[in-house]
């Protein structure tokens, strides 16, 4: 543990921030997981299930999280799957 104070909060706040993002990045790849056993299943709430996925892919890369041609990468992947299994 750090000794000054400066430090010392430096610790807590990127254990904050790490919790922060270890929970965003693990709804986000639920959120791809649902939308592709969604599509691979071919159920009715398919196109739902991909709209949720865009949404989090969209909130991680303004976040930082995915760098903004990842997650335009992802996307494309997901949105092309759906279209396929029409």
């Amino acid at each position: 543990m750090p000794n000054i104070k400066s430090a010392k909060k430096r610790v807590l706040v990127n254990a904050t921030k790490a919790a922060r993002n270890k929970a965003t990045n693990s709804a986000l790849k639920t959120a791809i997981k649902k939308a592709n056993a969604a599509i691979d299943a071919n159920e009715a709430n398919k196109a739902e299930a991909v709209k949720v996925a865009v949404k989090k892919l969209d909130q991680a890369a303004a976040k930082g999280l995915l760098h903004k041609n990842n997650a335009a990468h992802k996307k494309s992947q997901l949105v092309t799957k759906l279209n396929k299994s029409n």
